[in-house]
């Protein structure tokens, strides 16, 4: 089988599908913002670094530099070095026994230079153990010291846009029918537990969406094909309808279990959905009430203001969906508006937990939710597409 994948929206390293190709203009455009993602994954073909001419001396980078503390006046203000330490050394006893690390022992070195060499050492273990380490800081809170770990699902740039109309036509292939009551199963799951916005609501992104590209056709005096994308986006709203009808059946998602253990793969095609199935089965059971959005990073917090960080970073229900298709006029139209207003934005809204290790105890909580979750909905968008490309005569 040729793999397809998620719709990536820019450069990203981290594909959850490790057998996936590059996505193919038919399916969406790939565009790439301005600049190296800043939090996110970035592809391994990046920007062609920039280098020195090759008699320049490499002296420089032969050099090793030992880390620094960086800290601000409101660190030091007021704070003995004595109780600095205590409270230091104390948290990283805390942080390193919660990941599983092994501290460096550094008291018998002066102050600053002792917490510097042991951060910088803890940080470099915790990246190389930790998969979604995004930073780990040193806080003082009005007379306490001590470490804040924060992790993050780095999910780049990707829009993970699940397609109905595969699995509409997949009902009516009487061949398929069986795994395709199974996926509907998965996406009941998904829209009633996870909360995975669905495009024929009017409080999701993607209805405005296609509501925009209906002004457009209406408006649009010049194109000789108004009446095949009028066709194609009523077709859309059709099918949308007629899918969301059966995924909100709560029934559907009830009999999930059942469908799971009587369901005899054909192939494997059926033998991948099957598993993908079972996951999410699992999911569903583990966590029976979680949603994707349950530690989304917050908008805004106390340094910032909402209005302005909003404009600047994509809130995850954008880039989470149910949508129509991937295939065709609506869809290359829809994903170029999409980028184009991605483009603007500099940041993107990602599940982030945060861990403080001030003796208080830790919530326990953690993104394994989230991950597995990600690798559900960038399987199902796959093996959706790949079977409209099967039907289609694509793959043999």
């Amino acid at each position: 089988m040729n793999h397809a994948t998620t719709y990536h929206i820019g450069n990203n390293k981290n594909t959850r599908r490790k057998t996936a190709t590059a996505v193919e203009q038919a399916t969406l455009r790939v565009f790439k913002m301005d600049g190296t993602d800043k939090g996110c994954a970035g592809n391994p073909k990046r920007q062609t670094p920039i280098c020195t001419d090759s008699h320049a001396s490499n002296g420089f980078l032969k050099t090793t530099f030992l880390p620094k503390l960086k800290t601000d006046n409101s660190l030091q203000a007021g704070q003995e070095a004595g109780k600095l330490e205590r409270d230091f050394y104390k948290s990283l006893s805390n942080l390193a026994k919660h990941y599983g690390i092994e501290i460096l022992e550094t008291k018998h070195l002066s102050y600053p230079y002792n917490i510097a060499l042991s951060l910088w050492d803890a940080k470099t273990k915790l990246k190389n153990k930790v998969n979604h380490l995004e930073n780990v800081q040193l806080i003082k809170e009005k007379k306490k010291t001590f470490l804040m770990t924060k992790e993050s699902c780095n999910v780049g740039l990707t829009l993970y846009y699940i397609p109905v109309i595969p699995l509409f036509s997949m009902l009516k292939d009487k061949r398929r029918n069986k795994t395709a009551q199974l996926l509907l199963s998965v996406c009941s799951y998904l829209y009633h537990i996870v909360d995975v916005p669905y495009f024929r609501q009017e409080d999701s992104y993607l209805y405005w969406q296609y509501e925009m590209m209906s002004d457009w056709i209406e408006q649009d005096e010049v194109d000789v094909d108004d009446q095949n994308c009028k066709d194609e986006l009523k077709h859309a709203e059709c099918i949308g309808d007629l899918v969301e009808q059966k995924i909100y059946n709560r029934k559907t998602l009830t009999v999930f279990e059942k469908r799971l253990t009587h369901f005899k793969a054909l192939d494997e095609f059926d033998t991948e959905c099957l598993k993908m199935a079972k996951e999410a089965f699992e999911l569903y059971t583990q966590y029976p009430a979680e949603s994707i959005f349950r530690n989304a990073k917050p908008l805004h917090d106390d340094n910032n203001d909402y209005d302005a960080y909003e404009q600047e970073c994509i809130p995850m229900e954008k880039y989470i969906s149910f949508w129509a298709d991937s295939d065709g006029w609506l869809s290359e139209s829809l994903s170029e508006c999409i980028n184009n207003e991605f483009n603007e934005y500099g940041d993107v809204q990602e599940p982030q937990i945060s861990k403080r290790f001030d003796g208080s105890p830790l919530s326990g909580n953690n993104l394994n939710f989230e991950n597995r979750l990600f690798n559900v909905l960038d399987e199902l968008i796959y093996l959706l597409n790949t079977y409209k490309k099967e039907k289609n005569g694509h793959i043999n």
